[in-house]
């Protein structure tokens, strides 16, 4: 069995879950973590290359409702 996550806040039961993101169609996709500061590109948005890039996984207190972030497993760009 999975080990509970207890809010750091009020003590209570964290449940997983995840935040959406929408790129210029629309269309959804899980949030990121991306090393450094924003840099524009023209093409994407903001330059993603020769950084680490991290999955992100956020978990929410069933009583306090205070969300929590942390980095998953590492992703390729």
């Amino acid at each position: 069995m999975a080990q509970q996550i207890k809010c750091p806040k009020c003590n209570g039961v964290m449940t997983t879950g995840y935040v959406i993101d929408r790129d210029h169609g629309g269309m959804r996709q899980e949030q990121i973590w991306v090393e450094g500061e924003p840099e524009p590109s023209f093409w994407s948005g903001l330059k993603t290359s020769n950084r680490d890039v991290f999955k992100v996984q956020a978990f929410r207190c069933a009583n306090c409702n205070f969300l929590e972030f942390y980095t998953t497993e590492k992703m390729s760009f």
